[in-house]
């Protein structure tokens, strides 16, 4: 059930067209409809593929599990797919042929900032509906866009706090030089002060920097009490390993916002992964009916494929069942009538824990859990926090009082 060339059929605009198997969708007796269509444009090849890779097995996992259970309004599901290979120009053309060309019916697309928002406009000139299935920064207000994923309002607002609590007031911040980076670094900042430490250090870094061996020595000179990283992509991941390389994990801990999205906690050694602290929305060690399912359903599909499954392919799978039970209620694929289904508050059982549609701001509600990274290349949980609100967004978005609200709100320190 994994993407093999002979599940992925080229169609005749050049997208990857991926549906369940003949097999399953005759037991389903949804064979010889039309089908509704699923539009995602990963990256499954560049440097930012490692987000990615599980989430585009999760998104296809779950149109086969929606074709198992008779599709959707009586209709199969396929799924259109386009790998976007980490670069916004191509997130660009992708989006308008799945929109313009393919037709599809919803997108479920990017993983950067910078790609959602080459995205957005396109999404708006064609009518379209979007989920953004990513962790970012916060404060987009759009009525056609929906965020599966979490913002610092839920994740920051907790883990910052908790870093300075746990280990000392003094936090040098690092972080990926792009919009994501640049806004949560200033949201780090806002909530190391308002907890009454202070930030030594603001460094950002171009997604193809390998060599941290200068920002180490820094580091090392000023003496921070932690280190925060909001750090992105493979190359980025050489930090976490040069910096326990120079002893410095041993007596400066790293809080990260973004570590483990990528498997990092995976490819490090134990003693690498052992302190770093995070604060997640879905963890494979979650215990629930719903996660015990998710997690056999990706063995079936994916036989020893995913030692570890990441918050990543959680946000996918939800994103794509969200919009499920919009299209159901609504009872059409209709882009106004999803909507006006979606902002009754529809919520799912996800294996993450009940999750919510925030008819305000298009953002979810969702369970957090404060964790540590172990030695077993996973991580221990230490708090929990359910059902958080994404009170960032919250503050200056308000869809139902004015929907045709169309930009993103920075904060501002």
């Amino acid at each position: 059930m994994s993407f093999t060339r002979r599940q992925f059929m080229l169609t005749a605009t050049g997208a990857l067209a991926y549906t369940s198997t003949t097999a399953l969708l005759e037991q389903a007796g949804i064979a010889a409809t039309k089908p509704i269509k699923v539009g995602n444009i990963l990256d499954k090849t560049g440097g930012l593929n490692i987000y990615c890779l599980g989430q585009i097995d999760a998104i296809a996992m779950a149109v086969d599990d929606l074709n198992a259970k008779g599709g959707l309004l009586g209709r199969k599901v396929e799924l259109l797919f386009y790998d976007a290979q980490s670069n916004n120009q191509l997130d660009a053309q992708y989006a308008t042929q799945a929109l313009l060309q393919d037709k599809v019916d919803v997108l479920q697309q990017g993983v950067t900032s910078s790609s959602r928002e080459v995205i957005r406009p396109i999404v708006h000139r064609y009518k379209g509906l979007y989920f953004y299935d990513s962790l970012y920064e916060g404060g987009v207000c759009d009525r056609l866009f929906y965020c599966t994923g979490i913002t610092p309002g839920q994740q920051l607002q907790k883990l910052v706090p908790s870093a300075v609590k746990r280990f000392g007031k003094k936090g040098y911040i690092i972080a990926a030089d792009y919009n994501y980076g640049q806004i949560s670094a200033k949201w780090v900042q806002k909530f190391i002060r308002e907890s009454g430490g202070e930030d030594v250090a603001v460094e950002f870094f171009p997604l193809d920097v390998n060599n941290f061996s200068p920002l180490i020595a820094r580091v090392q000179e000023k003496k921070p009490d932690f280190v925060f990283s909001a750090l992105v992509g493979g190359a980025h991941m050489s930090f976490y390993r040069q910096y326990a390389a120079s002893g410095t994990n041993k007596h400066i801990p790293i809080a990260s916002s973004t570590y483990g999205l990528g498997l990092e906690n995976t490819q490090l050694s134990p003693e690498e992964n052992e302190g770093i602290l995070i604060c997640a929305s879905y963890l494979p060690t979650i215990k629930s009916p719903e996660n015990k399912a998710f997690l056999a359903d990706f063995q079936k599909h994916y036989p020893n494929k995913y030692a570890y499954v990441p918050e990543y392919a959680e946000y996918g799978y939800v994103g794509v069942m969200l919009w499920a039970e919009g299209v159901r209620k609504a009872g059409t694929v209709d882009h106004d009538g999803v909507i006006k289904a979606l902002d009754t508050g529809i919520s799912i059982k996800a294996p993450s824990g009940r999750v919510r549609i925030d008819p305000q701001t298009h953002h979810v509600v969702r369970d957090l859990h404060l964790a540590v990274g172990n030695r077993n290349h996973s991580f221990t949980v230490l708090e929990s926090f359910k059902q958080l609100e994404p009170i960032d967004t919250q503050s200056v978005c308000n869809l139902v009082q004015h929907p045709d609200t169309n930009k993103q709100f920075e904060i501002k320190l």
